[in-house]
């Protein structure tokens, strides 16, 4: 498999209320040489995470061990900028499974879906709800749940469905990326080949 099955999600989350995160920021242009998605993670948000000398900015949410969890929570128009599909690794590979906002660049959400990482998109109004509860309780859980496509902000029971392609949840549910669900069907593909006139 491509990545472990995502069903459902129960976390703490790493809150960054910023608006506009562009890819660049999620990962720096400097850092795409690799081809592989290992090891973006060290990387991820670099330059709001660590100062030019390499030591950490003491006042970015991800040195902050007060906030963890597999879950980030971002500002609206997530993803931005250009189509690097470096980002979405550079998160999974830090260890996010699943990043809320009320807005997501188009390439990006679909960057997230072919590698294992669900975007959820939920109105401002329950973004702030998650954002204010972090910010009175940094234990505060949110529930994703990809079946019934819910998100549920624990502490209040306040939840959002979300929208998600029916393709795109049934890999998800899988753990396949488009070349697994391809060799899933493999036998099928042969057989429609078959009954085809050459």
């Amino acid at each position: 498999m491509a990545y472990d099955k995502f069903t459902r999600l129960t976390s703490s989350v790493v809150p960054l209320p910023i608006e506009n995160v562009d890819t660049d920021q999620i990962i720096p242009a400097r850092f795409l040489k690799a081809t592989e998605r290992k090891g973006f993670g060290d990387n991820l948000f670099r330059d709001w995470r660590y100062h030019q000398d390499g030591s950490p900015k003491a006042d970015f949410v991800l040195n902050n061990s007060t906030y963890s969890g597999k879950i980030l929570v971002g500002g609206k128009n997530f993803g931005s900028g250009s189509s690097r599909e470096h980002a979405a690794w550079a998160i999974y590979d830090y260890g996010f499974r699943c990043v809320v906002s009320s807005f997501f660049a188009d390439i990006f959400q679909n960057n997230c879906l072919n590698i294992g990482v669900l975007p959820v998109q939920v109105s401002e109004d329950f973004l702030q709800a998650i954002f204010s509860a972090v910010e009175k309780d940094p234990s505060a859980s949110v529930t994703v749940d990809l079946d019934s496509q819910t998100v549920t902000l624990d502490a209040t029971a306040q939840q959002e469905r979300f929208e998600i392609s029916s393709y795109k949840k049934q890999n998800l549910q899988n753990g396949f990326d488009d070349i697994d669900y391809l060799l899933n069907i493999e036998s099928a593909i042969k057989d429609f080949a078959q009954s085809r006139p050459f």
